[in-house]
């Protein structure tokens, strides 16, 4: 009794004593932290200016300290920004490893005049040599554009691609770096024959309407063929020699100079050395494609227009000047060196001279049918052609 009478009189005021002071100290807490937390993030901030003030004025004072390395070597520019003719440089060259040859024992002694010397049992290409020979392939491959010529690019070896395609790309020409199939030039009509050619005017665009006269041209073949590896394309090289085309090729020192018309002798092993000439070689054709289309622009044409097209609106510009003439012509007469012909006369003649040209023209094709019919192979034949007699 007694203690329960204690505890029941203790209890209450024990509850209302202690009750609020846990209260009071707990919000006194929270707002100490959040004042602490506001000092430290104040503090960090200001800390974090304060270093990077400091690492301003020592970058701007300790800048220019060291050595600039800008010039250095990115392998992606030879190809987004291949470099010009006048671009070309002894350093350039030395740089691409143009001037790295092959083994004294594997030369072509037709090289020694491009040879420079020999180091650890390795020929030395002359890079003198190899910039002049350069820059007069990029003129003919300028003037080859300039005048509308048609530019081939080869390069078969793995990694030369990119480089044919770009300078194919920058001259407004054509590349390859598969393998070459034989006899594209030499039998290019049974080859290439389905190919899709086009007319474009001086401006280079497709004029239409001379689909059904481009059916029976022979294929075109290319003005200039520009050669990475002349080694492994032995067989274009010929073709091209045999047709009187002129070539380009990278000539190693175990290659054959004689094999192409321009050589640039040079490392053709190197992908960095090929990139170069392939970037200085489109560069050129671009130039001279911008000569031609600003010649084009004033009036001057700088190629030789294609020959035995005729325009398809001829025809139809010539239908109604016959039918305007007959209209006007007398019905009774018609007159001619002082002569006077009847209408009959005339209808006649112009009769007889359709049936001529219709006669003539079913004739040809007579011929063209017996041809195709009885053609044979030349295996069968032993070389010999069979021809239709009538």
């Amino acid at each position: 009794m007694i203690l329960r009478s204690v505890a029941a009189r203790s209890c209450p005021r024990a509850l209302a004593l202690s009750s609020p002071r846990p209260l009071r100290r707990f919000l006194s807490t929270e707002a100490g932290s959040i004042a602490a937390s506001t000092d430290t993030s104040t503090a960090v901030s200001a800390n974090v200016a304060e270093q990077y003030h400091t690492y301003k004025q020592q970058s701007k004072q300790m800048g220019k300290l060291g050595t600039d390395i800008s010039p250095h070597y990115q392998p992606h520019t030879l190809l987004n920004h291949p470099p010009s003719p006048a671009d070309v440089t002894l350093e350039l060259l030395l740089a691409s490893e143009a001037h790295q040859g092959h083994v004294t024992s594997l030369w072509n002694p037709a090289n020694a005049r491009y040879i420079h010397g020999i180091r650890q049992g390795v020929h030395i290409i002359s890079l003198e040599v190899t910039a002049a020979h350069l820059r007069r392939a990029a003129k003919v491959v300028q003037e080859v554009s300039r005048r509308g010529g048609m530019v081939l690019f080869v390069g078969t070896r793995d990694g030369q691609d990119r480089a044919v395609a770009r300078a194919a790309e920058l001259a407004k020409g054509y590349h390859l770096f598969e393998r070459w199939i034989p006899g594209s030039i030499t039998n290019g009509q049974q080859i290439l024959g389905r190919c899709r050619t086009k007319v474009v005017n001086e401006l280079d665009v497709e004029v239409p309407g001379f689909e059904e006269q481009l059916y029976d041209r022979p294929v075109l073949r290319p003005d200039l063929v520009v050669c990475m590896n002349p080694l492994e394309n032995y067989v274009l090289l010929h073709e091209c020699a045999l047709n009187n085309i002129p070539t380009i090729g990278v000539i190693d020192t175990n290659a054959d100079p004689t094999w192409v018309t321009y050589p640039i002798p040079a490392n053709d092993d190197s992908l960095r050395c090929i990139q170069v000439i392939a970037g200085v070689l489109g560069r050129a054709g671009e130039t001279g494609q911008k000569q031609r289309l600003a010649a084009a622009a004033e009036g001057r044409i700088t190629y030789r227009p294609a020959t035995g097209l005729v325009f398809p609106e001829d025809d139809v510009v010539k239908q109604p000047e016959a039918v305007e003439r007959s209209s006007q012509r007398k019905p009774g007469k018609s007159s001619r060196m002082g002569e006077e012909v009847s209408g009959e006369q005339i209808d006649n003649h112009a009769e007889s001279l359709e049936m001529s040209e219709s006669l003539e023209d079913a004739g040809e094709m007579a011929n063209k049918i017996d041809e195709v019919n009885n053609h044979e192979s030349h295996r069968t034949r032993d070389g010999r052609d069979i021809k239709a007699t009538s």
